[in-house]
Order: C-alpha cells, then sequence, then structure tokens
C-alpha cells in the first residue's frame, strides 16, 4: 500500500491536474492570489487589452467569492511542456456563464504554470467537464508548425508561441477596440490540426 502511494506520488502532475489545483486555491486562497500563484512573470492576461498579469494582479484584492471553472478540454503537445485547457466558468452560483482558455507551460521541477488566461462570457454554459482525457499531440512525423492566419489589421497586438517540437503552437490578436482572438493548432502526424478558435467580440461602449 506505502508503495502503490510513492508511486502515485511519482508520477508527474498533468495540465489537468493542475487546472483543478488551480481551482481550488481560488476557491480557498482567494481568485486573484490562486491567479499569481500559478502565473509565470511573463503570463498575460487581457482586460480587455494585454497586460502583464503579474504586475496586473500585484495589488489587486480578491473579491468576496471567486469564479469556479473546470477543465473541459486539455490539449498537450508531444513532448509534454506545453498544454491548453479550455472549459466552462460560473459566477454567482450559475448566474453568469462562460468559458476559459488557459495556456499552461511546465516548470523545470515538473510542475505547471499559465502563461496565458482568456475567455468569455455565454448565454449558455458549455456542457463539457468531468473524468476527461488529455488529447496528446502525435510523435510520428516530423512537425511544421502552425499554417499562416489572416490577422485583423495593422494596428492588431499579436503574440504567439509554442513547443520546440513544433507539436503544439498557438497565436492570439487584440484589436485596439478590445476585439481578440485565440487559435490553437495540434500535430497529428501529417498536419497541424486547429483544435480551438476563441474569437471574443469587443466589449460595447
Amino acid at each position: 500500500m506505502i508503495l502503490a502511494l510513492l508511486l502515485a506520488a511519482a508520477q508527474p502532475q498533468s495540465a489537468i491536474d493542475a487546472e483543478r489545483a488551480f481551482v481550488a486555491d481560488a476557491q480557498t486562497l482567494g481568485q486573484w492570489t490562486a491567479f499569481r500563484k500559478y502565473a509565470t512573470d511573463d503570463a498575460v492576461m487581457f482586460v480587455p487589452q494585454q497586460v502583464n498579469a503579474q504586475a496586473f494582479l500585484k495589488d489587486r484584492k480578491d473579491p468576496p467569492a471567486s469564479v469556479y471553472w473546470w477543465p473541459g478540454k486539455s490539449f498537450v503537445s508531444c513532448d509534454g511542456s506545453y498544454a491548453v485547457n479550455t472549459g466552462p466558468w460560473v459566477r454567482q452560483y450559475g448566474k453568469a456563464v462562460g468559458y476559459f482558455t488557459t495556456v499552461w507551460k511546465r516548470q523545470p521541477d515538473g510542475s505547471w504554470k499559465w502563461i496565458y488566461d482568456g475567455g468569455d462570457g455565454l448565454e449558455t454554459a458549455r456542457a463539457e467537464g468531468g473524468d476527461i482525457k488529455p488529447t496528446i499531440a502525435s510523435c510520428e512525423g516530423k512537425a511544421a508548425g502552425a499554417p499562416p492566419v489572416v490577422l485583423f489589421d495593422a494596428d492588431t497586438k499579436i503574440g504567439s508561441g509554442g513547443s520546440a517540437d513544433r507539436t503544439l503552437e498557438w497565436l492570439w490578436q487584440v484589436r485596439p477596440n478590445g476585439e481578440r482572438s485565440l487559435t490553437v493548432w495540434q500535430w497529428d502526424g501529417q498536419k497541424m490540426r486547429p483544435v480551438l478558435h476563441d474569437q471574443i467580440a469587443a466589449e460595447p461602449k
């Protein structure tokens, strides 16, 4: 029994595990305290323009009740260095619902920290969650990287990234009015396949 527990503890944490630990800490430690705890120094979030998350959240007080979220899908690079999680969120016992997307980077000690956080509100909650399994990129063939995308316009700010083995890549864009998007591609052994596209409208004036 002791050996089984030790072996279980030795298993590397997944990005799904990290997401669940993140939301658990948000409920107990406080929403923004948890966001700071799990963010890298250069993590970005959108308010609606992109900001450095650590700087933006530095002195921000936790709300009385945290938003609650859970992973519904998880896309992981072949080398296990990056993952993209997405799923539903709820606030005020379901009075407000939406979705989130988090890009996670594995740290040298095997833990995960997020480098991108985004999402939007929805009229109806997504029916996702439960005992999900990650979708891992193929390790067959030679990944060529994400295909080109059409940018919004010359005033658009963009950010991108991906795993060193080029089996998971993403690109985000944000316009001056706050309209933004995120596209994620994953290698399937033959081509980079788009697996996620978030499109967030500009906030009404």
